[in-house]
C-alpha cells in the first residue's frame, strides 16, 4: 500500500475555497481511503500548514489512475492560483520503520 500526504499553506481568506477545491479529491474512486482535514495546529515548532490531503492506495497503478482522473485536474485547475505551498510525499507502508502504537 501507498500513502500519499500533502500539505497546503493558504491564506485565510482562501482556506474554504482551497478545502473545496480539495475536497472533490474524494469522489476519485481509486483511493482505499482519502481524507482532507485542516491541521489543528498543536505542534510547537511549526504551524504554518493549513490543510492536509491523506490518501491510502493499493499500489502505485491506482495512485496514478488517482493522478491522471479528471477530478484530480479539476482540483488542481481551483486549488493551485489560491494557494500558497504545497508539500507531497508518498511512501510504501511496508517498507516503513514502524513501532508498537
Amino acid at each position: 500500500m501507498i500513502r500519499h500526504i500533502v500539505f497546503f499553506t493558504v491564506s485565510p481568506e482562501n482556506l474554504e475555497a482551497v478545502r473545496a477545491g480539495l475536497s472533490i479529491l474524494t469522489e476519485i474512486p481509486s483511493a482505499k481511503r482519502l481524507e482532507i482535514g485542516t491541521n489543528v495546529k498543536t505542534d510547537g515548532f511549526h504551524r504554518s500548514i493549513d490543510l492536509v490531503v491523506y490518501g491510502e492506495f493499493e499500489d502505485e497503478a491506482a495512485l496514478a489512475a488517482y493522478k491522471a482522473h479528471p477530478l484530480y485536474e479539476e482540483s488542481i485547475r481551483r486549488v493551485k492560483p489560491l494557494r500558497e505551498e504545497r508539500f507531497a510525499a508518498d511512501y510504501v507502508v511496508e517498507d516503513a520503520v514502524t513501532g508498537r502504537v
